[in-house]
């Protein structure tokens, strides 16, 4: 029930973030929402409990925002009114900012149900806070260690949040990670699972970056038949039997079209179906398999999901592409070993005629957002570019240590600038471009922003927040 702290910790939010936005400070995704909770400690509890739908919370360390987007596009398509989190603000500050906006300002909801992207070390308060109806849980890589701590923590979280939920609540999780599919067992909650099964994807060994790699009831080294990238696969441990579960929605055919999409047969009870994903890479096959899962969990049509993911469009930074008066830019987010591994893969993979012609502007940032150490540089796979590279201008707080790291992974030093401010760097990485090649960029979450907040401000794009 909306009482007088819940009502005036709206109007503050609400005033807060329309004051931001009119200001042209920024997007008001997060103070509006610090701002409210510090007047109604419980303000995201009560916002939540009006939504007549419920609530569904996703999270994972790679492919959260591309994934919820999916999602949310798939539930606008079936005719609900959503409220999201789309830019991308998962803390439990925008999270709040993200339920103020649907509310009107006696605090009655103007949305159905709400779905929230949530950063990793943010879920279980998100899920007391929230009581949600779906948990969907996609992956657990390394990521920002100076924040999150190693994954075994916060899987300990996770687990222990998981299991507050009750029987009419369901958990969505990746089959094919260890650490993510073992928090399935035991809940009270239903639990379901989604997964790859074309065999033709497994690299053939384990990652050297791969986290869990050890069984999570014996601890003896798993083993792994099938190996699609870092610690994701199909697995089973030689000495207790405790093996990968079966994917009630499996991902049993991949048809990968470089940069033009992936070609998807999706299997799942009762029926199974083909569609294009108009993005590429095999880490978007698995978001778009987790979206696609968790629409049938919440009762959507398999065709709605389907044709919501054929017509589906990238969100900002990731795999965005950006036309510079001519100049094609294609913006990919990297932010830990895994993601940044499999973005590089990507672009070898994506255009062959230029896999060996690649021109880079790599932004790496250690600010709070990005994670202050910035050691996994060093266990991302980029040895991988060496040969393919014509130019690469990196920039960023950390440039230094970015250049360093490219020369050990065997990039030649006449191929490598270094440019500390983004501006001069965008400008320097567009001279060397031949016409019609396109400029990849490769920026840590704040150096992403700033790209964009460049681009913006030049007219190539809108601000995140606008969009």
């Amino acid at each position: 029930m909306f009482q007088l702290t819940h009502v005036i910790a709206t109007h503050t939010g609400k005033l807060t973030g329309q004051m931001i936005r009119r200001l042209r400070l920024g997007g008001g995704t997060n103070l509006p929402g610090s701002l409210a909770r510090r007047v109604a400690p419980d303000v995201l509890r009560t916002l939540s409990a009006t939504l007549p739908q419920g609530v569904v919370l996703l999270s994972g360390t790679n492919g959260k925002t591309t994934t919820s987007r999916m999602l949310a596009d798939m539930l606008q398509a079936a005719g609900l009114q959503v409220l999201h989190n789309r830019a991308g603000a998962n803390l439990i500050e925008g999270l709040t900012t993200t339920a103020l906006a649907a509310t009107d300002w006696r605090g009655r909801t103007k949305a159905e149900l709400g779905l929230f992207e949530v950063d990793e070390a943010a879920l279980p308060q998100a899920i007391d806070e929230t009581a949600p109806r779906l948990v969907v849980i996609h992956n657990l890589f390394r990521d920002q260690l100076d924040r999150y701590g190693e994954i075994d923590t916060v899987a300990r979280a996770w687990r222990a949040a998981l299991a507050t939920l009750p029987a009419t609540a369901t958990v969505l999780l990746n089959a094919d990670d260890p650490a993510v599919a073992a928090l399935g067992a035991g809940l009270t909650a239903q639990v379901c699972y989604y997964g790859l099964d074309d065999a033709q994807h497994a690299t053939g060994a384990v990652a050297h970056i791969a986290d869990s790699q050890f069984c999570r009831q014996c601890g003896q080294r798993y083993t792994y038949p099938l190996a699609f990238y870092a610690h994701i696969g199909h697995y089973h441990c030689p000495a207790c039997g405790h093996q990968r579960p079966a994917a009630q929605v499996a991902l049993a055919r991949l048809e990968l079209h470089g940069a033009a999409g992936s070609q998807l047969y999706l299997r799942y009870p009762g029926g199974a179906l083909e569609l294009a994903l108009p993005l590429p890479g095999l880490y978007n096959a698995y978001n778009a398999s987790a979206a696609f899962a968790a629409a049938l969990a919440l009762g959507l049509s398999p065709a709605v999901a389907r044709n919501s993911l054929e017509q589906f469009s990238a969100a900002f930074g990731r795999i965005e592409r950006v036309n510079l008066g001519g100049t094609p830019l294609l913006i990919a987010l990297i932010k830990n070993p895994v993601g940044a591994s499999e973005t590089v893969r990507m672009l070898l993979n994506a255009d062959r005629s230029t896999a060996s012609n690649l021109h880079l502007l790599i932004s790496i940032n250690d600010r709070l957002a990005d994670g202050t150490d910035v050691s996994w540089l060093w266990d991302a796979d980029f040895e991988i570019l060496a040969g393919h590279v014509a130019h690469v201008t990196v920039t960023g707080t950390r440039a230094d240590d970015m250049a360093v790291r490219l020369k050990y992974a065997g990039l030649e030093p006449q191929r490598l600038t270094t440019i500390p401010a983004l501006d001069q760097a965008l400008d320097h990485a567009r001279k060397q471009l031949p016409a019609g090649t396109t400029l990849f960029a490769l920026p840590t979450y704040t150096a992403m922003l700033e790209l964009r907040a460049l681009l913006a401000a030049q007219g190539w794009v809108q601000h995140f927040w606008e969009e």
